[in-house]
């Protein structure tokens, strides 16, 4: 019995490529299906075997064309966050029409359970029920947030001698976007089906007067935390060049931090792939050597 063809959507992406780039690692033949908006985007991949096709999550129509053949999907989620509800309905419209074809399992990409982010939040918490409601089986992958949020806010906190933010006392449990895909790879590749939620995120929390303390220790600069309000937060990501919007949105993150709802540790990443995650320590001293 030959082996299920594997779906990544959203694969010109950085977590959608990274996936494909494991994949294609894995010893043995399959067969990989990339969707993407930009098929173009995907040469490369496309040159090493991959079936690269266009995919527009608004046209549910085109998505069951693009989905065809697949036996196990990743539903990575979609960067529609312009109109309140769009990106949960071109959600919905993906998993009705991975249904459709007849995909035997699909693992989404959600959130860690954060209330506070508001509509981001919102759109994962209708995924989520949109796949109960399905007849398909499923893992959710609760990711926490990327550590690459954490690192690229390293430079200005060398540069001015301060880790700016509305975070508090909060910790979190930052995950590289690397493991987050190599769960992924790995709950793509599993044989099993029926339904499961799993926490991604690291083995350690950290709160951000810690993370200051790392930058300074690693980079020999003097690094302090300096907590503000959240609309303190909105203004200085707005003044250093963030629309407003983007800027609420980081805001609504750090404020969910400061609740302590993004501190929740996980060994998901060592348990499901044998390898651990990456420490934050040795991922900012990768930023700092390079």
């Amino acid at each position: 019995m030959s082996e299920p063809a594997l779906l990544v959507t959203g694969a010109a992406g950085h977590l959608g490529r990274r996936v494909l780039e494991i994949l294609l690692d894995v010893p043995g033949a399959r067969t990989l299906i990339a969707t993407t908006r930009q098929p173009a985007k995907l040469a490369d991949l496309a040159a090493r075997g991959v079936d690269v096709r266009a995919a527009d999550f608004d046209d549910e129509a085109g998505l069951a064309a693009a989905f065809a053949g697949a036996g196990r999907a990743l539903l990575i989620s979609t960067d529609a966050v312009d109109a309140p509800g769009r990106r949960a309905a071109q959600h919905a419209a993906a998993i009705r029409a991975l249904a459709a074809v007849g995909v035997q399992h699909v693992v989404y990409t959600s959130l860690v359970d954060a209330p506070t982010v508001g509509a981001v939040a919102a759109d994962h918490r209708a995924t989520e029920a949109a796949l109960q409601e399905s007849a398909l089986d499923f893992t959710v992958l609760r990711n926490n947030l990327y550590a690459e949020l954490a690192l690229a806010a390293v430079p200005a906190a060398i540069a001015t001698g301060a880790l700016v933010d509305a975070r508090g006392d909060g910790a979190v449990a930052w995950i590289s976007r690397d493991d987050c895909a190599r769960v992924a790879a790995a709950m793509l590749l599993e044989a099993a089906l029926g339904r499961r939620l799993v926490h991604v995120a690291g083995p350690v929390a950290v709160t951000s007067a810690e993370l200051a303390a790392l930058i300074a220790e690693l980079s020999g600069k003097a690094v302090v935390h300096r907590a503000v309000t959240v609309d303190e937060r909105v203004a200085g990501l707005v003044a250093a060049g963030l629309p407003e919007g983007a800027a609420r949105t980081y805001a609504a993150f750090d404020a969910a931090i400061a609740a302590g709802e993004l501190a929740k540790t996980s060994t998901a990443v060592e348990r499901l792939t044998g390898t651990a995650a990456r420490p934050l320590r040795e991922l900012i001293a990768a930023q700092l050597a390079a």
